[in-house]
């Protein structure tokens, strides 16, 4: 005979349905608006009811389809929910699901007061894990802190001062945010925290600094354009990770004079890793001199052609600059670069 269910054993089932029918109603849900289908009142009401549940990733699949949704009435929902689940925050909210889906909901509802979001950015939250407690918030403070750039009410000196703190967050991704944030701030000030970091380098023995940094130099190149290119330039004559974010935030720029930078760091010698990076670096420009540039190193046949036409097949050429790539490749007459051609830029399919 089997064993009565204890009453625990019945809530816990009960419980589980009922997750379980939540979980598939907001799936339901999003399947439908994604079909284009906007939610009807009755869908916007449960939307309301599942941001008051007590699981936060049913709170956090709810927020979510607000936010895709822009249901601007819900604004004082989401931000309800938001501040509720600070409370108790390890135990109420484990992973931060809830307070990030939260967080970015009340960003594309538009919502603009600071207070949120400055809380936001400063929570940190520590959940056990196989080694040392590990901070779950970081997402969170990073959507957070570049949220704060839209909010009226503070002072340009304020928000610098305000986003100092994530700058030297433990967590890569709000450093990086934050960085993206100063430049959004502009003005003088903002350029001048921007190139103290740059010029302070990495942090001994921190592994994501590369990254952090790349985020540094794009931030920096977007605020002041060409009066940056020397200054990231310097970090190409490494060769190392860092100079690989150098090499990727002067592409993001595509002028003439960032491809400069590019092409001399690369005529004054590298190793095939870097020149790899270089040659793609070149190519993400997009510059029509840019591209002339790869094509003539193929035309050479120079030792480096296989990885200019590597570069030139990693973003996507269409069927002319495909065309001009093989007829340089057909005039040199190499197997070795026909090869490179048929495992780096296959034909392109016939349009049908």
């Amino acid at each position: 005979m089997s064993p009565r269910p204890t009453i625990r054993s019945v809530q816990s089932a009960s419980s589980s349905r009922g997750f379980d029918k939540e979980l598939a109603e907001l799936e339901a849900l999003s399947e439908a608006l994604k079909a284009g289908a906007g939610p009807n009142s009755a869908q916007v009401e449960h939307l309301r009811k599942a941001l008051t549940h007590r699981n936060n990733f049913l709170v956090a699949k709810a927020a979510k389809l607000v936010a895709d949704a822009e249901l601007f009435a819900l604004l004082p929902d989401v931000l309800t929910a938001f501040d509720r689940f600070f409370i108790d925050a390890a135990n109420s909210d484990p992973k931060c699901w809830a307070k990030d889906a939260l967080s970015k909901a009340l960003v594309k509802l538009e919502h603009r007061s600071k207070d949120a979001y400055l809380r936001g950015m400063r929570h940190h939250q520590l959940e056990a894990s196989w080694g040392p407690p590990v901070d779950s918030a970081g997402a969170l403070r990073g959507t957070c802190a570049h949220a704060l750039v839209d909010c009226p009410g503070i002072s340009d000196a304020d928000l610098l001062t305000v986003l100092l703190e994530p700058m030297t967050d433990s967590d890569k991704t709000v450093r990086m945010e934050a960085a993206r944030a100063i430049a959004q701030v502009g003005g003088v000030s903002a350029a001048l925290i921007l190139r103290l970091r740059a010029l302070l380098g990495p942090a001994s023995g921190d592994e994501s600094e590369p990254e952090v940094l790349g985020a540094v130099y794009s931030a920096l190149l977007s605020l002041e354009g060409e009066k940056a290119i020397a200054l990231v330039a310097n970090y190409l004559e490494a060769g190392d990770d860092l100079a690989a974010e150098a090499a990727f935030a002067l592409a993001d720029m595509r002028t003439r004079e960032a491809l400069a930078a590019l092409i001399d760091r690369l005529r004054a010698g590298v190793d095939t890793w870097f020149g790899s990076v270089l040659f793609s670096a070149i190519a993400l420009t997009r510059l029509p001199q840019a591209l002339d540039y790869l094509i003539a190193i193929v035309a050479r046949d120079a030792r480096e052609a296989p990885a200019a036409i590597e570069a030139i097949g990693r973003i996507a050429p269409n069927a002319e600059l495909h065309a001009r790539v093989q007829l340089a490749v057909e005039r040199t007459g190499s197997s070795r670069l026909q090869q490179a051609m048929r495992q780096h830029m296959p034909a392109p399919p016939e349009r049908e």
